[in-house]
């Protein structure tokens, strides 16, 4: 049993094959996944998905590369789907400073303004990181966080800050990188978070594990995920999939 904490099943990637997609996942043992949605096109698409799927939910938010696109409006539009009895999250949310499309002061803002619509909602958030770990963390601090907590989806930073992401009440996600020859940070990552504060993903389409990196990713590679840690920790397959599957139960309040 395993579930896919973070995945793009509303990708233009998979508008031509999604239901065998999704089926291709059930038969690698994957029975719970999270479809993340993060502007105009994937949001609504991310929904659609979880109505029409069991035990595949959604999560609205707004993504940092697109900042600079969001209105009042939009963040309205999120409050009000995040009653939806199939949304568990708001996110994915964060900063981007590899992409220079969204100012850093507009995704700022826009992150702040997230963290606070999600207290307000009192849902967990799903934090994008990539380049900003720092402010990420300082932001994350000041706004309180660790009162609705969080996942730090595909976390790709050193042993370092994992006991700070606990501290703020966050888990730590790892997808297609801890199989990478070349990544030794997940690798490290794998090892050393608690157990009850490790989750597994895909990031599907992108990052898709070895030994089919440089393809399209799937949901159904998260089994990869799970062989990778379970070697590196010593454990069963099984083991990891059971743990991982129950935290994000717990973490999204699905019963």
């Amino acid at each position: 049993m395993l579930f896919d904490t973070h995945v793009h099943l509303n990708a233009r990637q998979f508008a031509e094959d999604r239901e065998e997609t999704i089926q291709r996942a059930r038969d690698a043992g994957v029975e719970y996944m999270v479809v993340v949605g993060f502007d105009h096109e994937t949001i609504p698409l991310a929904i659609e998905i979880a109505e029409q799927n069991k035990n595949i939910y959604a999560a609205v938010g707004w993504h940092p590369v697109d900042a600079i696109d969001m209105t009042d409006k939009e963040l309205k539009w999120i409050e009000n789907l995040s009653a939806h009895p199939k949304v568990v999250a708001i996110g994915e949310m964060g900063l981007d400073y590899h992409w220079d499309k969204s100012p850093k002061d507009v995704q700022k803002k826009v992150f702040r303004q997230q963290i606070a619509l999600a207290k307000k909602v009192n849902m967990p958030i799903i934090i994008h990181n990539r380049e900003a770990t720092e402010d990420i963390i300082n932001i994350l601090q000041e706004e309180n966080a660790e009162e609705i907590g969080g996942i730090m989806h595909c976390y790709n930073d050193s042993v370092d800050y994992v006991q700070t992401c606990l501290d703020m009440n966050f888990y730590i996600s790892l997808g297609g990188p801890v199989t990478f020859k070349n990544a030794p940070l997940p690798k490290e990552v794998a090892k050393q978070v608690p157990l009850d504060r490790l989750l597994i993903e895909t990031d599907a389409p992108f990052l898709a594990p070895h030994p089919y990196r440089g393809k399209r990713n799937e949901p159904a590679y998260v089994a990869r995920v799970a062989e990778d840690i379970a070697a590196l920790r010593e454990m069963g397959v099984d083991e990891i999939g059971k743990i991982t599957t129950e935290n994000a139960k717990r973490f999204f309040k699905i019963k």
